[in-house]
């Protein structure tokens, strides 16, 4: 799995070899993916890290992710564009996947309504539905999970993993039947929404698919961060339409999988919360 040292050298030298200019990079956050600010420029790149993990090639992601946002962004919609210094990529690096984004000032205070997120959603399902490229459908519920559950074999306990492995078989049976489908963002919670002076933008579009809305309504109504069930109302939908039950319960199954794929990586700053998340996995694997 890529380094903090290597991600860093290989974004800088993607950036250098393109002339920029970079005196001080700055990871700007870690968790599954890593993303560093190459000051003195407004650039951010990204590189794989846990996430790739669950992903054969990492820069697949990453090229899916340019393409809609530069969909998006040329259409007019509120998202973190790619970066007009160099092209966006995806770059291989001695080894290393990279990606290069605009650096947006933003107030990671703000607190973002209900009704915003909402809304905001709602707007960029709108756009959404015009994208005419091609993405796997459902792929980062169906296809990563299922690598995640290979590598974590001899990392969770065999009566664990086999039941992770039992609801994922079950899941994708039903998911497999789903009907209609359009480009989504993938991971539609509002920590993915930065407040800018010009508003809210939409960002991390890595786990973007072909997919049913459903599935981004109950990634923001399992958010903590605000009042779900009031978001999905400004949406326009029933929070509580049981249509949405099978999407929750997948999605309860593949945040359980990142966080222990996570923890395996580092167990002393992330094992206390993987169990927590995987306790709470047991008593409720629908996700309720």
């Amino acid at each position: 799995m890529t380094s903090h040292q290597a991600a860093v050298s290989a974004a800088v030298a993607v950036a250098e070899s393109h002339g920029i200019l970079v005196h001080e990079p700055v990871v700007l956050h870690d968790s599954f993916s890593l993303r560093i600010h190459l000051r003195p420029a407004p650039l951010v790149a990204r590189v794989p890290t846990v996430t790739a993990l669950g992903r054969p090639s990492p820069g697949d992601a990453l090229a899916r992710e340019a393409a809609v946002v530069s969909f998006l962004h040329a259409a007019g919609a509120p998202v973190v564009p790619p970066s007009d210094l160099l092209p966006p990529g995806p770059y291989v690096q001695d080894g290393v996947a990279v990606s290069f984004w605009a650096h947006v000032e933003h107030d990671p205070d703000h607190v973002i309504t209900p009704d915003a997120a909402g809304r905001a959603l709602a707007e960029l399902h709108a756009v959404l539905r015009g994208f005419p490229g091609e993405l796997p459908r459902l792929g980062p519920v169906l296809e990563e999970p299922a690598r995640l559950l290979a590598a974590l074999a001899g990392v969770c306990e065999p009566d664990v993993l086999g039941r992770l492995r039992d609801a994922h078989a079950e899941l994708a049976a039903r998911l497999s039947e789903v009907g209609e489908v359009q480009a989504v963002h993938g991971d539609a919670h509002p920590g993915n929404l930065l407040a800018t002076p010009g508003g809210l933008l939409w960002n991390d579009f890595e786990e973007t698919t072909a997919g049913p809305v459903g599935w981004d309504l109950v990634c923001l109504r399992r958010t903590t961060r605000l009042d779900g069930h009031a978001a999905l109302r400004a949406y326009g939908v029933d929070p509580d339409d049981p249509a949405l039950r099978v999407y929750g319960a997948a999605r309860a199954l593949q945040g359980t999988l990142w966080v222990l794929a996570r923890a395996a990586r580092s167990p002393q700053r992330w094992g206390p919360s993987a169990r927590a998340a995987l306790d709470s996995w047991l008593r409720d694997p629908q996700g309720r």
